[in-house]
């Protein structure tokens, strides 16, 4: 039946996207919205293409040697895409076919001149739009031209591009399948682009029209510059006329050509401003019926707009829902936690109900809503200055919100409540036995919590949990704790300060905490240098460990001679810190006691650069020299006037640091202790899921909410398209870069250094650990991939603690993300490396192998010739 082949625009809505591609569901969603005009015009079938692909000569073949390519070898699947295009092309379309795509084509109008547009089941889609991966051809005049350009569609899902990044997004080629789109050529005055949201900034109040003379392919080739307007609430608020010098005309026989604008044309405005305010109002009709931000193309014709396509802005960061119209401000707490990679429902659902203030989720990040503290003077200089001393860009980012006029409202302070209950905490002693205390109480919890729930299962497993929530936050809200961690902070702010004005010495306090005593997660770096220790005398077990990679490997190891105290040791650092991973926050993430191949290239290279006894001899070493930094600093501060009072109030302030300081690793130690507890748990109830078959894999789970979860243990029941839609935004969501501030209308905001003291061409972000080092740039983005060597500098986007065995090994230490008091920067104060974080795309702007010089003293970053 030629229906199954083509269908008139009319036909179509947007939910056939298997049917006619993304384009094409998107176009037949347009022609149904009152008000907006699309040329007239049908879709070739996802059905025709099929067709056609059966009948390519070694179609399977090919299909199989181009999904085993590596997307990185270019030259390979150049080679193999082209043979592919080829070999469509020449494949001739069945008679039946090419009747039913005349007969549509004779519907339009005798030699109607008509574009012929690829629409892939993988473009223009809420999570991936795939702009620009298969062809358009535009001005395709008669039946013959038309099948051959119908042809050149199919074959262009085979592009070089589109398979590079389908391989890329994770897409196997044979999912994906092509429509062809043909439509009656529109012949505009002018033609640009709409977004209904600044693809910049990505505001959603403020919509950015890009227009230009003639046909639109001037401005998607680069042709010419636009004219660009930014339009808010039906008022240009910014505009921009180019000298628009060419265009692109299309020619009465068919195809298109360049034409030279006529000089007194050329820096006349393509649109009015009239025609401005209603093309941007016919664009909240497309995006109200859409549901979110459009990128629409448009042409203009005899004063009217024809919309000739519509796809999702992909790439703005989603905006947390609020439930209100009011404004809001949001902060990222992954920039806060250096985990800025997106979570699984699981895990972002979780942290939310452990975590001590309200969250919201957003493009699978979390924020926190800050207006109202920003609202009230004396709450916004209290916040503004705590987020500040962690990351001078959030701080800088906020700032530029409320320089905005009237955005956040001013609020009067909270009135005169009195002290609170009992009066202020004690202050807290310089007292070693304080944090054992601490270390003593989360102990016993976090062990009630193990020997507790190993009991629970089913529904009453889930009432356990949100009891255990409870003592989870009571836990991390313990006054005492909040205390001795800001105590080590205040300290060190103090040192710096100081010692900054009286002695004019940058960042003091770094020498003076390395080796501080009672620190888990330097400890944890140090513990693995032990367990080389242990392997590095049999070349046996090197050897193995270099071939391992079945996460089963221990039962292995303890078969070789030296084996058995091999593995005994990395089954005790397992038994410590096996509930460690990358990106630790997000409960769902592979622990090291569950992957504990991810360390064995940290392993391999300790036992490659280091000798027997580093561990000690290292902890020693920053002790030693803490210590003699504390003599020196003090010396020098009793030959200055009022010499031993300062002199006295510094021992002070060092003894604080270095007692407190350590312990601020801990409260996550113990946090993610219990996320290892809950997880386990979690994960027998979706195992048993599997095994009933409510789940396809148990790790579907992940996918689902602590809630929805806990729903589908009492239902047995899960919704298999929800998990499906859920996987695909997850994908999606790696995409973006969250940003450390958003506001409600959808500026995202990364915050910007105001210096002028660094060198030209150096990349600036925070110092955090002083020194100056110059070595090779490793470019690390995932902790088991590291090959480092004595003297590197490792780069990366963030570390949490899990990275911290890295940095034993390492020289200096750049990240994109982090702030002065974040577990990098005090594990990098702790061994002594020179660090600078916060740097904005460091893992692009270094490529791996360069070599830089690392001032971690002043805060950027040099790449050397």
């Amino acid at each position: 039946m030629t229906e199954q082949y083509v269908l008139g625009l009319q036909e179509i809505d947007e939910t056939q996207v298997a049917v006619v591609g993304g384009k094409g569901a998107q176009l037949g969603g347009l022609s149904r919205i009152d008000g907006i005009s699309v040329p007239g015009g049908f879709c070739v079938t996802t059905a025709a293409f099929r067709r056609v692909m059966a009948e390519v000569p070694s179609i399977d073949e090919l299909l199989d040697r181009l999904s085993r390519a590596d997307p990185d070898d270019r030259e390979t699947i150049r080679t193999l895409s082209a043979r592919i295009r080829r070999a469509v092309e020449e494949t001739a379309v069945p008679d039946d076919l090419a009747a039913a795509i005349t007969r549509a084509v004779s519907g339009l109008g005798e030699d109607v001149a008509c574009a012929v547009r690829s629409s892939a089941t993988a473009e223009d889609l809420p999570t991936a739009s795939f702009a620009g991966q298969q062809d358009t051809y535009l001005n395709v005049v008669g039946p013959e031209a038309i099948l051959r350009h119908v042809s050149r569609c199919w074959a262009s899902l085979f592009t070089e591009r589109a398979v590079i990044y389908r391989e890329r997004s994770g897409i196997d080629h044979r999912t994906v399948h092509m429509a062809v789109v043909v439509q009656r050529m529109v012949l505009p005055d002018a033609s640009g682009i709409l977004f209904t949201a600044d693809p910049v900034t990505g505001n959603r109040k403020v919509a950015t029209v890009d227009a230009g003379f003639g046909l639109g392919e001037a401005l998607v080739s680069g042709l010419v510059n636009p004219d660009v307007y930014k339009v808010r609430d039906d008022e240009i608020v910014a505009r921009t006329i180019a000298a628009k010098q060419r265009a692109v005309h299309a020619l009465p026989a068919g195809g298109t050509r360049e034409v030279t604008v006529d000089s007194q044309r050329q820096e006349q405005p393509a649109l009015t401003d009239a025609q401005v305010v209603r093309l941007v109002r016919l664009g909240r009709r497309i995006e109200a019926h859409f549901g979110r931000p459009q990128d629409i193309e448009w042409c203009l014709a005899d004063d009217g707009f024809q919309i000739v396509q519509s796809r999702p802005i992909t790439t703005l960061f989603p905006v947390p829902g609020s439930g209100d119209q009011e404004n809001h401000v949001y902060v990222s707490v992954g920039h806060g936690q250096m985990m800025t990679d997106p979570m699984k429902p699981l895990g972002h659902s979780m942290w939310r109900l452990t975590a001590m203030v309200p969250m919201h989720e957003a493009g699978g990040r979390l924020f926190v809503d800050v207006t109202r503290r920003l609202a009230a003077p004396t709450s916004r200089a209290g916040l503004l200055d705590v987020l500040g001393k962690g990351d001078p860009l959030i701080r800088d980012a906020l700032e530029t919100v409320l320089d905005r006029d009237g955005f956040v409202p001013t609020l009067p302070d909270a009135g005169p409540g009195g002290p609170p209950a009992g009066g202020p905490p004690a202050p807290l002693e310089t007292d070693p036995a304080v944090v054992t205390r601490l270390i003593e109480r989360s102990e016993t919890s976090v062990a009630a919590l193990e020997r507790d729930i190993r009991t629970k299962s089913g529904p009453e497993l889930f009432d356990f949990l949100v009891e255990a929530f409870e003592e989870h936050k009571r836990v991390l809200s313990d006054p005492l704790s909040i205390q001795a961690i800001m105590a080590g902070m205040e300290a060190t702010w103090w040192l710096n300060d100081k010692l900054l004005e009286w002695l004019g010495e940058k960042n003091a306090a770094d020498t003076l905490t390395l080796s501080a005593p009672g620190n888990i997660t330097s400890e944890m770096g140090l513990a693995l240098l032990d367990v080389a220790d242990v392997i590095r005398p049999h070349p046996e077990l090197v050897t193995f460990l270099q071939g391992v990679e079945d996460d089963g490997f221990l039962d292995e190891l303890a078969k070789l001679p030296g084996g058995a105290e091999a593995r005994d040791a990395i089954e005790a650092y397992l038994d410590r810190y096996g509930m460690r991973c990358v990106g630790e926050i997000d409960i769902t993430r592979p622990r090291w006691s569950e992957r504990p191949t991810t360390l064995v290239p940290v392993i391999l290279d300790n036992v490659r650069n280091f000798g027997p006894g580093a561990a000690e001899l290292r902890f020693e070493q920053g002790r030693r020299r803490a210590q003699e930094k504390e003599q020196d600093v003090l010396s020098r501060l009793r030959a200055l006037p009022d010499g031993e009072q300062k002199a006295d109030e510094t021992k002070r302030m060092i003894d604080r640091v270095r007692t407190f300081i350590g312990y601020r690793e801990y409260p996550k130690y113990g946090i993610i202790s219990r996320y290892f507890a809950y997880k386990q748990a979690l994960l027998k109830e979706a195992g048993s899921l599997a095994r009933a078959g409510v789940l396809t894999r148990t790790e579907d789970a992940f996918y689902l909410t602590f809630q929805e979860l806990r729903d589908a243990v009492s239902s047995r029941q899960v919704d298999d398209r929800l998990i499906r839609e859920r996987k695909d935004a997850f994908r999606s969501y790696h995409a973006l870069t969250p940003p450390r501030v958003l506001t409600s209308e959808g500026d995202a905001l990364t915050g910007a250094y105001r210096r002028d003291d660094v060198p030209a061409g150096a990349l600036v972000g925070l110092p955090v650990s002083a020194g100056t080092v110059e070595g090779r740039a490793r470019v690390v983005l995932d902790m088991a991939d590291a090959d480092l060597e004595a003297g590197d500098i490792l780069v990366t986007a963030f570390t949490d603690p899990s990275w911290s065995p890295l940095f034993v090994g390492i020289a200096g230490l750049v990240t994109e993300v982090g702030g002065l008091m974040t577990h990098g920067a005090v594990i990098a104060r702790e061994y002594g490396l020179p660090a600078v974080v916060g740097v904005e795309q460091a893992t692009r702007l270094i490529r791996d192998g360069q070599r830089i010089r690392v001032h971690g003293t002043d805060g950027y970053v040099e790449i050397l010739p």
